[in-house]
C-alpha cells in the first residue's frame, strides 16, 4: 500500500463550495492500495498500518488531482502549421479554407491514415500530456465524416483506453462538418448521422458522448436539436461546441437537453448562463483556440457570478488549438479569462471531471477515488500561475501507478 509523503500543500479540490475553495491540507500525506486512495490527510495524523509502507517523497512540494483535459480533438492524420503562418498573417478562417486548409484539409489525411497509424501518434500525445500531469483525457473524434472512419478513431481511443494507465473518455462527434462528398446534399449527411452513425457507435460502445458543432456556419440549433435527441435516446449524454463565433442559443439548447458541458462560449448570453446554471450544465473555456484563432477569450468571471460551474481544457487539435499543454491553458485563463489560480484548478480538476460524468472518482483527492495526482514544483496554485515556468510536474501517478 504505497504512501505520498512530505506534501507541502495539498489541493484535494474536493466538489464542496465555491469555484476557487480547494480544500487545502499542508503537511499532507497520502495512501493508495492498488488504484484507489485509502487515506487522506495531515501527515502527523497519519494510521499506523501506513507508516512501513513503500513511500515517496514529494519533497515539500505542492500535489494536485491528476488535471483532467474535458475536450481534445486527440486522434487525427497530418498536421497544419502552414495555417498557423497564414492566420498570423490576416487571413480569414474562409481563407484558409478556400486554400484547402481547415477541418477538411484533416479529414483528408485522417481518412488516409490507418488506426495503427492514429493510435501510435495518440500514443505519444499521451506519454507527453502525463509529464504535464494530466491523467485523465476525453478524446473526440470528427475527422473521419463517414461511419467508418469515424469507427476507426473511436476504436483507437479504446485501444487506448485498455492499454494506457490515464483515463480516456471517447466522444463521438460525427457532427463536426459537413463532408466533401455531401457538400450539395448536407440533409443526407445529417440523415447518415442521425441513422447509421450513432446506431454504430451506440451498438459497439465506443463512446460515451456525443457531440456536435453548433453554429449557424456548421450545425444549426434545430439540426443539433435532432442529432442529440436521437444520440440521447440511443444512451449517449450530450456534448456541444457551442456560442463559440456567434451568440445563437448553444447554452440554451444545452441546458434544454441537459447536456454534460457546453464548450467555448465566447459569445454566450446572459439567458444561456441562466439556462445553464439552473441546468447544471459545465461550462468549458478553452482559451488555447482563442489564442490561436486570435478571437475573444471567454470572460468567465461571468459564468461563475451567474451560477455556472467552469471547466478548463485544451481543444488539443491539428488547426484551431495545437497545443496540449493544460497548464498553459490554465494559465491563459488566469490572466485573460480573469479566474483565480485556484479557480482555474478547481476547473481542471473536479469541475473538469463534471464535465465528462466522472466526479464520482475522478477530480479531487478523497478517499475512495482514483489515485490520480500530480506532483508541482510550486508552494501553492497562486505562485505556480504567477511565476509560470509551464507544467513544474516533478512526478504524476494515474490510477496509482507512477507514470511520469
Amino acid at each position: 500500500m504505497p504512501v505520498l509523503t512530505n506534501i507541502g500543500f495539498l489541493a484535494t479540490c474536493k466538489d464542496e463550495g465555491q469555484q476557487g475553495e480547494i480544500h487545502p491540507i499542508k503537511e499532507a500525506a497520502i495512501a493508495w492500495q492498488n488504484d484507489t486512495i485509502s487515506w487522506v490527510g495531515q501527515e502527523s495524523d497519519l494510521p499506523s498500518e501506513f507508516k512501513n509502507e513503500d513511500a515517496f517523497d514529494a519533497d515539500g512540494k505542492m500535489v494536485v488531482p491528476g488535471l483532467i483535459d474535458c475536450h481534445t480533438h486527440l486522434a487525427f492524420g497530418g498536421w497544419r502549421p502552414n495555417e498557423f503562418a497564414m492566420r498570423v498573417q490576416g487571413k480569414s478562417y474562409l481563407e484558409i479554407a478556400k486554400a484547402g486548409g481547415g477541418i477538411l484539409s484533416t479529414v483528408r489525411e485522417t481518412r488516409k491514415a490507418s488506426e495503427d497509424e492514429l493510435y501510435e501518434k495518440a500514443s505519444g500525445f499521451l506519454k507527453e500530456m502525463a509529464k504535464l500531469g494530466v491523467t485523465t483525457v476525453e478524446c473526440k473524434s470528427g475527422y473521419g465524416l463517414s461511419v467508418e472512419d469515424e469507427l476507426k478513431t473511436l476504436r483507437v481511443y479504446q485501444r487506448l483506453g485498455e492499454d494506457q494507465p490515464m483515463h480516456i473518455i471517447p466522444t463521438f462527434l460525427g457532427a463536426h462538418t459537413i463532408p466533401p462528398e455531401y457538400k450539395d446534399n448536407r440533409q443526407a449527411y445529417i440523415d447518415l448521422v442521425i441513422e447509421e452513425m450513432i446506431p454504430r457507435v451506440a451498438e459497439e460502445g465506443v463512446a460515451e458522448f456525443c457531440d456536435i458543432f453548433t453554429e449557424e456556419s456548421a450545425f444549426t440549433i434545430d439540426e443539433s436539436r435532432r442529432i442529440l435527441r436521437t444520440a440521447k435516446a440511443a444512451g449517449l449524454t450530450p456534448k456541444l461546441h457551442a456560442d463559440q463565433l456567434t451568440s445563437c442559443g448553444g447554452a440554451e439548447l444545452a441546458a434544454e437537453l441537459e447536456a454534460a458541458s457546453a464548450d467555448h462560449l465566447e459569445k454566450i448570453s446572459d439567458k444561456g448562463i441562466e439556462a445553464m446554471a439552473e441546468a447544471g450544465v459545465v461550462g468549458v473555456t478553452l482559451p488555447l483556440a482563442s489564442l490561436y484563432t486570435q478571437e475573444e477569450f471567454l470572460d468567465c468571471r461571468r459564468l461563475v457570478e451567474g451560477g455556472v460551474d467552469v471547466a478548463v481544457a485544451t481543444d488539443f487539435n491539428p488547426g484551431s488549438a495545437p497545443s496540449y499543454d493544460l497548464p498553459l491553458a490554465m494559465m491563459l485563463t488566469c490572466n485573460l479569462g480573469r479566474l483565480s489560480p485556484a479557480e482555474v484548478l478547481k476547473g481542471a480538476t473536479i469541475y473538469a471531471a463534471k464535465a465528462i460524468n466522472r466526479d464520482v472518482n475522478l477530480g479531487s483527492i478523497e478517499k475512495g477515488k482514483s489515485a490520480d495526482f500530480a506532483i508541482i514544483d510550486a508552494p501553492d496554485p497562486d505562485f505556480w500561475m504567477y511565476h509560470y515556468k509551464g507544467a513544474n510536474c516533478t512526478g504524476a501517478f494515474g490510477k496509482g501507478e507512477k507514470i511520469y
